[in-house]
């Protein structure tokens, strides 16, 4: 696939998946935050209550930014869950997920319900509480990211089960993956970046109903590649996306192994 050319914002399909490569990162996250915003619109008009996990990353800031300036959402109806986030830091201190989120879209839009992890005490005992509140009924929306060893949330290769039989779990992360949060800017050092961690299962991500991803920058490359035309299995977590029937990747040119004009 690789060196293959394609319009930019082009909409290619691989399996279930339907893949958009915008110029820049902030365009295809404004497209993102768009198509987020259609389908929370439009499943609130379909049913009273509706359950979406929110990724937190820098990689979803225009993703998120669009979704909350967007109108015609009724937040009121909204639980809104976390995909991940890290053992041993307070909730809501600085560098959590639950911080990144309360300051880029809940603090904007007041969902009726934010369902946050708790990240200090016992940990196995709040990936079991946590995944009985996911577990109630099916995520409507999920708007992920893909890490840059192709894990979704915290679900890192190879240790990632499709048919985990749990909603949430403990993990310990992968180097990989704490080396990201470096390359990202969220932790100054790899030594600071914690070890452990929560995170939904890929089950409980992939049952959502619509799933959004955003993937920009040069460093996914390789990773959106393996997702897109590699073997789908557990090596590349986000290759699981192809088997979902309403899933939307946007990607930016650098993250893209496609070649835009």
């Amino acid at each position: 696939m690789t060196g293959q050319d394609t319009a930019p914002g082009e909409i290619r399909s691989y399996g279930g998946l339907r893949v958009s490569v915008l110029a820049d990162a902030r365009t295809a996250g404004a497209l993102a935050g768009r198509r987020a915003a259609t389908l929370l619109a439009g499943l609130l008009a379909e049913r009273q209550e509706v359950r979406v996990a929110f990724a937190a990353a820098p990689s979803q800031d225009a993703t998120l930014g669009t979704l909350a300036a967007a109108d015609g959402i009724d937040w009121s109806r909204v639980t809104a869950f976390q995909l991940d986030d890290y053992v041993g830091l307070a909730t809501g201190a600085p560098r959590t997920f639950s911080r990144y989120l309360d300051e880029h879209l809940f603090g904007r839009v007041r969902p009726g319900r934010v369902e946050y992890m708790s990240l200090t005490g016992d940990a196995e005992a709040e990936a079991a509480r946590y995944g009985a509140l996911v577990a109630e009924r099916p995520l409507d929306l999920a708007l992920l990211g893909i890490g840059e060893n192709g894990h979704l949330a915290f679900n890192d290769p190879p240790d990632a089960d499709r048919h985990d039989p749990r909603p949430a779990r403990l993990v310990e992360l992968d180097e990989a993956s704490r080396a990201q949060q470096v390359n990202d800017g969220c932790f100054p050092s790899l030594d600071l970046v914690p070890r452990r961690a929560l995170t939904l299962t890929l089950p409980a991500i992939l049952g959502a109903g619509e799933i959004v991803c955003t993937v920009p920058g040069r460093r996914k490359r390789d990773a959106v590649e393996r997702a897109l035309t590699g073997a789908v299995d557990g090596g590349s977590p986000a290759s699981y996306l192809r088997e979902h029937p309403a899933a939307w990747l946007y990607l930016d040119a650098d993250a893209s192994p496609l070649t835009t004009p």
